[in-house]
């Protein structure tokens, strides 16, 4: 019985050998589609690079998980990786099935599926099958889905989660290391671009001239600013003032001249001396001072 697989739903599986199919329709302007496996820990990475199988390394070191060749099916177009699961060493906890494009992303891939087959009969009826659809159509990697233990058995989970950073994204993202040297040598247009750039030392008789100074123009004078006004509570600045102006309340008095201190207290000073007394002086005669004619 064939399981038709929506995204997210499972499936156990009762055979423990099984063939994970992607088939798609060729044509001008679809890319060619490639198949691949990851053996991952109960962590959800893989345990070291070999735990990657894919175009440039078809078979896992335990011979349980390998690619096997395209082959065309009527108008299609197959890859397929088969997994031994029931031999498979306990420490892989799932094995995820991915699809990678090359030279364009999936949205002009047609219809793309995954088929599993239990893989003592590969020409029988599908276990599972699932159209793999994506999301934004910037995919140019896809987990179509992934084989994981439940108890002592395994099933099959539909996924479809892609990665618009292609195969090496998806691989980083379970844990592959990388060689970005390798990665940037098979960038075609990488190496274009070296070749096309002049050497330093492609001639060793060739002088370099040497190039005028720049110069560089000052910066342009700036405005003078105006200082900036005394906050709240300090002192604020006064213009100078001349000195004949400072005789203001908190500035210093003039001294006067020193006036004679005549005040109570003092020393009073003394009269100048009366002349003589006239000695013909009489005091006139007492009595009525008005005398009647």
């Amino acid at each position: 019985m064939t399981h038709a697989m929506l995204k997210g739903s499972n499936v156990p599986l009762d055979a423990m050998a099984v063939r994970a199919v992607l088939r798609w329709s060729p044509g001008a302007g679809i890319p060619d589609v490639d198949a691949s496996a990851l053996l991952l820990g109960p962590d959800g990475r893989v345990r070291s690079d070999e735990d990657f199988v894919f175009y440039n390394q078809p078979r896992h070191p335990s011979g349980l998980v390998r690619r096997l060749p395209k082959k065309q099916a009527g108008d299609a177009l197959t890859d397929a990786v088969e997994a031994d699961l029931a031999a498979l060493d306990a420490s892989v906890d799932q094995v995820v099935l991915a699809a990678s494009s090359d030279g364009a992303s999936f949205q002009h891939v047609d219809d793309l599926r995954i088929l599993l087959y239990d893989a003592a009969a590969p020409d029988g009826e599908p276990l599972a099958v699932f159209d793999v659809r994506p999301e934004t159509g910037e995919e140019t990697a896809i987990i179509c889905g992934e084989l994981y233990r439940r108890g002592d058995g395994w099933k099959f989970r539909a996924v479809a989660q892609g990665y618009p950073t292609g195969l090496v994204g998806l691989a980083t993202a379970f844990g592959i290391s990388v060689d970005e040297s390798e990665e940037s040598s098979g960038d075609p247009a990488a190496s274009d671009s070296a070749s096309a750039a002049p050497s330093a030392t492609s001639d060793p008789g060739a002088t370099v001239a040497a190039e005028p100074p720049v110069r560089v123009p000052p910066p342009p004078a700036q405005p003078p600013t105006q200082p900036m006004a005394p906050a709240y509570g300090y002192p604020h600045p006064h213009p100078p003032m001349p000195a004949a102006a400072r005789t203001g309340y908190g500035y210093p008095q003039p001294v006067a001249a020193p006036q004679p201190q005549t005040g109570y207290g003092y020393p009073q000073p003394a009269a100048a001396a009366a002349p003589a007394p006239d000695p013909n002086f009489r005091l006139p005669p007492m009595g009525p001072q008005f005398i009647r004619p």
